[in-house]
């Protein structure tokens, strides 16, 4: 029984490992130190950064606390470090899936940190069963706190009557496709449904006045976001780390404002899973790295 159990602890080990040599390609690491050289290194490439702390569904509340706690100095660090950028987290880890009261308490703990460092404050997006909660949270927070935004999902059927009430509020909002899997009557099932939201949504975001971000690796949509532009500058495109590098340093070269979304921290599986799921190339990355060893 000992044998099998070293045994089995080794190989879990091993699996680890080796997922997390795919993983680090868009994972800056374990610690807040190895995710500030990211930014750092984001910035040198004329881009700003926006971190984030992995972790969510949440429901240990000293869990919880750890995690405000690791937001606020981590924002403290990246203002000793002079780094261009913000944090983003997601309200499950900062307690929505405990209470609604106590994810605003903390969000507001964070937003009170970010007016202090000047800086802005994002807030992500997760499945569909806490949406309505994180726009509300939103929303509250925004009207104590205008330099925050939201991310909102096109693959989401509810997301355009969620944009509408935001940009009415004056809100900001991210525009995503959505990484997390949704039944049917809540979310768009195939590519050309949600590419077709996501662009009517981002017709939407243009026809507004607030500042957003159009959050997307599809050349064809940025492309598209680029024609709808027609010279404004109230936006700017957020690309996720490890991806998409060249269109990154086109956008760059372009002269259009950028951002590198970079998370880091123990809870990287969950995300890597996501990340692995959504491109055949990632795929690939991981299937070479199994054979390398």
């Amino acid at each position: 029984m000992d044998t099998l159990g070293h045994s089995d602890s080794y190989d879990s080990s091993l699996i680890e490992r080796l997922l997390f040599r795919v993983a680090k390609k868009w994972v800056a690491g374990y610690g807040a130190e190895q995710a500030v050289a990211s930014a750092v290194d984001s910035n040198s490439r004329g881009m700003s950064a926006i971190l984030n702390f992995l972790g969510e569904e949440t429901t240990d509340p000293k869990a919880v606390d750890h995690t405000v706690g690791e937001y606020l100095s981590l924002m403290d660090l990246m203002h000793a470090r002079k780094v261009k950028g913000c944090v983003s987290a997601k309200p499950t880890q900062l307690g929505l899936a405990i209470s609604h009261e106590l994810c605003l308490k903390n969000f507001r703990k964070l937003a009170a940190k970010a007016r202090a460092l000047q800086q802005f404050l994002w807030m992500d997006m997760e499945s569909a069963k806490f949406a309505e909660d994180t726009i509300a949270i939103y929303l509250e927070l925004f009207k104590e706190f205008k330099m925050s935004g939201v991310a909102l999902q096109s693959y989401l059927r509810r997301s355009a009557g969620d944009l509408l009430h935001i940009v009415e509020e004056g809100g900001k909002v991210r525009l995503v496709k959505g990484a997390y899997n949704e039944p049917e009557e809540q979310a768009f099932t195939t590519k050309e449904e949600v590419d077709e939201n996501f662009s009517r949504l981002m017709r939407m975001l243009f026809e507004g006045g607030a500042f957003f971000a159009i959050a997307t690796h599809d050349c064809k949509l940025v492309e598209e976001a680029i024609s709808m532009s027609a010279g404004k500058s109230n936006f700017e495109f957020q690309l996720l780390m490890g991806i998409r590098d060249e269109l990154k340093r086109d956008l760059v070269g372009r002269g259009y404002a950028v951002s590198e979304y970079i998370p880091y921290g123990t809870n990287w599986l969950p995300y890597s899973v996501r990340r692995i799921r959504e491109r055949k190339r990632n795929l690939l990355l991981l299937a070479r790295s199994l054979i390398q060893q």
